[in-house]
This record gives structure tokens, sequence and C-alpha cells, in this order.
């Protein structure tokens, strides 16, 4: 059954249920207020009034402003949360008698009544894509509203299943895509923006240049989250060069080597919601099957927290990471265009690697995990550390964010998922012997051992 018809059937549903609801609920709709229209959701209607029902809730919603908006996340939080009276029978119960069957009454009663509720509304007709951009508003309210925190688990919890990686669907986007898909892929482009039509027809319509998307079926035109890959002679150590508007396109014969120099997330409301690990593996594996030849999957990838983590630690009184030597030769950074004149430039080149190094290796969030994200990204996926490169940015928002620094991640398909349960079981930052000689020792114990192979 595909989606299309999926949806019709959905909307029939809803619409034979909304002739139903205006006979059966219709003066409770026009004044209730949402919190009764959920309560009426949860109560166990039939299927087509049910899905009316959730029909008229999420239209409701649409059409709200800020703050009766933030009204209604807190009565989720307030209101919707596990039947305290159901839970606490389910527990004494479990109590008197602890079995599977009695401890799984305590795990359904504990399940707050908000997740059967944002369930009901997914059966609307549009109602995943109506829910992504719910949890986007959310996310804006919890900037100020630490105690919605519990309705975005809810949220995270069931996106979690319902986009993990085996609903997903990998399309190839070339010129020949509808243009709404390709309107998308300029707006959501987040590492090397897009600024012009010539220059998206430049990154994708080339034979050297390939972009695939990932798809959910509940949202047809919407990408998930988009790759855009370069075919080149050799590992890329800059950005320029991808990206020149001059370039000329090399033959396939040419090229050895595929590289992913920008992933880009389209939906903010799944921020935070894992498509599950290896989807860098799958478009490895299409890029494949249309050139046999490539030998060596790369990545050049931003680093985009450095340069604040670095700021921290030159201004910090015990840094574990940096030497006097390199704290003073890191001076530079603070000079107007450092990276233009050689003099200033030719000293921080060694420890700003080094740094570098030390930041993937060592620095860790609050969850015991890499600081950096993007590195989070690729080793989750099975990727090695495998190259740091001096000044591969030099566009503004990359000596911003990384001081013009930018990495290779290699994808071996030989290594990808021992790569990713060392990274799973262990935290453990793969690294090529490279990388890891430049690093000085650290709090973390030692890496596990690697080759150098390109």
């Amino acid at each position: 059954m595909n989606g299309a018809f999926f949806g019709d059937l959905l909307q029939t549903i809803s619409d034979r249920g909304r002739k139903l609801l205006s006979r059966r609920t219709n003066a409770v709709t026009r004044s209730a207020d949402f919190v009764v229209l959920c309560e009426d959701l949860l109560s166990g209607r039939g299927e087509a009034s049910g899905v009316a029902l959730a029909r008229e809730i999420l239209n409701r919603y649409g059409a709200l402003t800020i703050g009766p908006r933030i009204a209604f996340f807190e009565a989720l939080a307030q209101q919707f949360g596990p039947d305290q009276a159901r839970m606490e029978k389910a527990i004494a119960v479990w109590q008197a008698n602890p079995n599977d069957v009695t401890a799984g009454e305590v795990h359904q009663a504990a399940e707050p009544r908000r997740q059967e509720l944002l369930r009901r509304f997914n059966l609307a007709p549009g109602g995943t894509a109506a829910l992504v951009r719910m949890r986007e508003q959310l996310l804006d309210a919890m900037a100020h509203r630490s105690d919605l925190a519990v309705v975005d688990a809810d949220f995270v919890h069931l996106f979690s299943s319902w986009f993990n990686r085996g609903f997903l669907v990998l399309r190839d986007i070339d010129w020949s895509t509808p243009a709404n898909i390709l309107e998308k892929i300029i707006k959501h482009e987040a590492v090397h923006k897009i600024r012009s039509w010539d220059d998206l027809r430049r990154r994708i319509d080339p034979d050297d240049r390939c972009c695939f998307a990932f798809f959910h079926p509940a949202l047809v035109d919407e990408p998930l989250i988009f790759v855009e890959v370069a075919l080149t002679d050799g590992m890329p150590g800059s950005i320029a060069p991808i990206l020149s508007a001059s370039r000329e396109p090399l033959e396939a014969s040419q090229v050895d080597t595929a590289a992913f120099y920008s992933i880009s997330n389209c939906q903010r409301g799944l921020a935070g919601v894992s498509f599950g690990n290896f989807l860098i593996k799958q478009v490895v594996e299409e890029i494949s099957k249309i050139n046999p030849r490539l030998k060596t999957f790369v990545t050049l990838s931003p680093v985009p927290g450095f340069a604040s983590w670095l700021k921290r630690e030159r201004h910090s009184d015990s840094s574990r990471a940096l030497t006097q030597e390199d704290l003073d030769a890191l001076s530079n950074l603070d000079i107007e265009g450092w990276w233009q004149i050689a003099e200033t430039r030719e000293p921080v080149e060694e420890p700003l690697k080094r740094a570098a190094a030390w930041y993937f290796i060592h620095a860790r969030n609050a969850r015991g995990l890499p600081a950096d994200p993007v590195a989070r990204f690729h080793l989750g996926n099975g990727a090695r550390l495998e190259k740091i490169h001096f000044l591969a940015d030099s566009s503004e928002n990359g000596m911003r964010q990384s001081h013009g620094v930018m990495v290779n991640y290699l994808y071996d398909l030989d290594d990808i998922e021992k790569n990713h349960e060392a990274f799973a079981e262990t935290r453990t930052v793969v690294t090529s012997s490279a990388v890891k000689k430049l690093a000085r020792p650290g709090p973390t114990g030692d890496l596990i051992p690697v080759s150098n192979k390109a």
C-alpha cells in the first residue's frame, strides 16, 4: 500500500468521522477547551470519529498563537501524565506477586497518557507532519520552560520508534528531482550554504557530484536528512576546490574517492532523534553500485564546537590540552586576519592541530561522549577519525566555528561494525595513528590500536 493511497484512506475515514462528530459532539467541540477535547479523544471513540476528533484538535492547535500554545504544552505536562491510581494498584499487585505479567502491568500503568494521546493525533491525515511541527514549537518553548521536558521526552520516545532506520527510504537527488524537494535542499543546507539554483546544480548535476536524501513514508516530500558527495581524486583536504564554481568535472576514470562534504538535517522537530546507525554505510553501498572503482569513502567534516572549546582552554588556569608553548603560539588567533599572513599563520598550524586532536580524543560532554556533535554522529556510524586539516575552510563560518579546521572521517567497509561497537560499548574514539600521535595524553586512557591504512 503506497503512502498516497493510505493518506487518501485516512482522509476518507476522517471526513466520514467529522459527520459523526458533528452530530454527536458538536456543542462540545465549539465550546470546550483543548483539555476536554483531548480527554474525549482518549475516552475510546470509534475509529472514524476518533480520527476526525484528532484532526479537529490538530487543526485548532495549528491556529494557536504562542501563549495558548504554551498553555497547551503545560496541560500536556500537568494533566496527561501517568494515571496515579492505576499505577499504585499495579505496583501493589506486582509487590504481592512479582512476575513478568504483573511487571508488564506496572510498565503499562507508568506510561504517561500523553503518549497515547500523541499516538491518536498521529492517526489524523497529516498527523505525523503536524506532530513534527508541534515538537519544533515545543523545543522553542523549552528554551525558557524546563518543566516541559517531560512532554519532550514522550515525543522523543515515540519519534524514535516511528522514524527508525527500517522506515527510511534512500532516494537519489538530481536535477530531475521535483522543484519543491530541491527548494528544501537549498533551504536546509546547514554546512555550506547553497547560494543560488546555479550553485545547487553544480552540486548535484555533474557526473562527479551526488546527493542522497532519506525520506519517511509519512512525510512523502519532506527530506529528513541529505548527504552531498564529491567524487574526487584522492582524499580532499580543503572545501574550496569542492565548492569552486570554475572547477572542471572529473571523468569516472579519474576518481577513486567519495567524499561526504555536507550532511544536513531538514526537520528541526526531529532534533535529537536517532535515525539509527549505519546511515552513511547505506549511502556508501549505493555509491559503490554507481561507481565500483571507488575504493575510499571519507568525509570532509566541519568541527562546530572547536573554537569555543579552544577559547575556554586558552583562558583556563590549568589546561591539560595545551602547553605554555602552545598557548604562546595560539595567541596569534587573536590577531585579525592571522591566517592571511605567513608570520602569524605558520606558528599556529601545529599547535592548532595538536589541540584539535586532543579535543576529538579526550574532550567529553556531560554524558561522557565526545564533545563534538559531528564526531558523535560519524563515530556512531562506524567511521574512524583519519586526518586533521589546517585552514581547510577559510570561510567566515569556518573561521568562526573552528579556526578553519576540518577533518576526514574514514568509512572502511571492513571496519564499520567493529568501530561502531567500540564506540557504542566503550565510547572509544577510533582514530588513525597519525591523529593519535598529535594529541598529548589525556584523562580517558589509551585508545584501541588501529591501522593507518587509507
